[in-house]
């Protein structure tokens, strides 16, 4: 079963924000709030049963994590519901930019330093209690991560991809995912993954078995990038 896209029972109308592989996202209203509402769709070319079991154990997977990462104290948009038959979750709408376009504005107009150091710490602080809580994101990138108006309070969004682990390659590789993002996508802001890495020892009580697998993920990327 599929959503109505143009409006969702009693939630008012839908407007698609986002559509990806696995999901896709609407604006809504529930229950008088603005909500966001993620929808993991079908895919045809699994049978429909096998198919429903994975989509169901992923959403659960998903609202899981999210209510664990609120748990272990990293900020997350507010969960009002995960609908089993539609595939969907439903959660607060945070008001607010996200990293990746504070970053590329900084790019573009300046660095504001204190205000970077203090997102790279809130990045370090946040990753640094999800992994120590057994956590892993998964999607690591500054797309997947706001800044919540009024407070400058860093909100973790996607859960997507998370996952339950207490391995330090897991958590190496999450970090290492960031850092490829950073160094893509925001190069103009200087070396925000120092900062952000300082603030994850901080947090950390697990930091160096990590950062020991750390060293070991860059040096196969950088293998990996010589080969190719």
């Amino acid at each position: 079963m599929e959503m109505d896209t143009t409006t969702g029972a009693d939630n008012g109308s839908l407007i698609l924000v986002k559509q990806g592989a696995e999901a896709r996202v609407f604006e809504s209203v529930f229950v008088g709030k603005r909500s966001i509402i993620k929808e993991r769709f079908s895919k045809k070319y699994r049978h429909p049963s096998l198919d429903s079991k994975l989509t169901l154990k992923r959403l659960n997977a998903e609202a899981r994590c999210m209510t664990k990462a609120r748990r272990l104290g990293v900020s997350t948009p507010v969960l009002y519901a995960v609908d089993p038959v539609l595939h969907t979750l439903t959660f607060e709408y945070v008001e607010g930019p996200s990293v990746k376009d504070v970053f590329l504005e900084f790019g573009v107009s300046g660095v504001v330093q204190e205000r970077l150091d203090d997102i790279a710490t809130q990045i370090g602080d946040a990753i640094g209690k999800l992994h120590d809580g057994g956590l892993v994101h998964g999607d690591l990138t500054t797309s997947n991560m706001l800044i919540r108006n009024g407070t400058n309070q860093l909100v973790l969004i996607d859960f997507g991809l998370s996952f339950t682990s207490t391995l330090p390659e897991d958590k190496a590789v999450d970090l290492y995912v960031l850092e490829r993002a950073l160094i893509s996508m925001h190069s103009s802001c200087g070396n925000v993954m120092d900062r952000m890495l300082s603030a994850y020892k901080k947090s950390s009580k697990q930091w160096s078995s990590t950062f020991n697998k750390l060293a070991q993920v860059r040096q196969r990327g950088r293998k990996r990038t010589m080969v190719g």
